[in-house]
């Protein structure tokens, strides 16, 4: 987004991972920018990438996350474009004259008509279709996240920060990249019993005993490893936890797999009968997206994410995970994505 003469700043977002056509997308677009003569009149650009800065998707990270941990960049790992990006926009920027800043958001929650990449949109049709289904409400990620801490965004308060970020004229914003998450680190085992008195559901009380669980996640679940070494590996040596059990390989785990749940003819009943009595949006069911929610619930650690240096910067902003969750149920309510409550 190019804002008016203004405000001149520029907003770039993405979403992708190991895409490095998206590289070329920003290069391409900050070379529009000087060729037109429009980087003249810009003061900065902000850029939003995401935590998987620090290798999220890969394994146990360092915590808490800190904007100065190392780059993740051993022959070893996959290409994470958000580097070349970063690269990218702080060499533009120093040969066009304008500054920059970037963000690094986590497990987004949001709200946004036509688009079901995030978590609060599959979250709430599983849960509707669980309560039509006459079931409990079980959590379908790994047993060990459940008491995990994780540190969520709300969209809304991310859009403020951009806003605060690009208007700033402390010199500890310019050239500057943050974390930008709520700034109350929560667990799913403080969640999940919210989101089920949401709906009206009821949470088994032996979720995750042997017999419950079926020891090895049975037929429903699913186990998926991840890097064999974590990104915890690359800082243990300096923090005296090489060859220890925190750096072993981590993985994806869960009790159901949602991307094959969908397809059960039950579901898909149950489903049926929530759009024609309640007028949903029929194919909400199929896009959304299954597998990114499997993901977020079913890691095995850690997500603790450092908010002191967008603080120490004068940054005060700050969201309460669960009333914004339950704020963006009550908006898929009136965007006909779920039943009333």
């Amino acid at each position: 987004m190019v804002s008016s003469n203004a405000q001149p700043y520029i907003v770039f977002a993405n979403s992708m991972t190991y895409n490095n056509h998206t590289g070329d997308m920003l290069q391409n677009f900050l070379d529009a920018l000087r060729i037109a003569g429009v980087s003249k009149k810009i003061k900065r650009v902000i850029l939003t990438t995401g935590c998987k800065q620090y290798g999220v998707h890969l394994g146990k990270v360092k915590n808490p996350m800190d904007e100065s941990d190392h780059w993740l960049q051993d022959s070893n790992r996959p290409p994470n474009f958000y580097y070349r990006q970063q690269d990218i926009l702080a060499k533009e920027a120093k040969s066009q004259g304008w500054d920059w800043v970037v963000t690094y958001p986590n497990d987004v929650i949001g709200v946004a008509k036509g688009n079901f990449m995030n978590l609060v949109s599959s979250l709430a049709i599983y849960a509707a279709v669980t309560k039509e289904m006459g079931k409990d409400f079980v959590f379908p990620g790994s047993p060990t996240f459940y008491t995990k801490f994780d540190s969520l965004t709300y969209s809304g308060l991310h859009a403020q920060f951009n806003a605060w970020a690009a208007l700033s004229s402390s010199p500890t914003v310019s050239n500057q990249a943050f974390n930008v998450v709520n700034g109350d680190i929560q667990s799913w085992q403080n969640l999940w019993p919210k989101v089920a008195n949401k709906f009206g559901l009821k949470i088994p009380e032996k979720m995750f005993t042997k017999d419950e669980y079926q020891g090895n996640f049975g037929q429903e679940g699913f186990v998926l490893p991840l890097m064999e070494t974590p990104p915890l590996s690359e800082f243990a040596a300096e923090r005296g936890l090489k060859d220890t059990e925190e750096i072993q390989q981590s993985r994806v785990e869960g009790k159901v797999d949602l991307s094959k749940w969908v397809q059960k003819p039950e579901v898909k009943e149950a489903w049926g009968r929530l759009v024609k009595k309640h007028g949903l949006e029929e194919d909400a069911l199929d896009k959304a997206t299954w597998m990114f929610l499997n993901f977020v619930l079913g890691r095995n650690y850690d997500l603790v994410i450092n908010m002191t240096k967008a603080r120490k910067a004068g940054w005060t902003g700050h969201a309460d995970t669960w009333e914004t969750i339950s704020h963006c149920l009550d908006e898929l309510v009136k965007e006909k994505q779920i039943p009333p409550f």
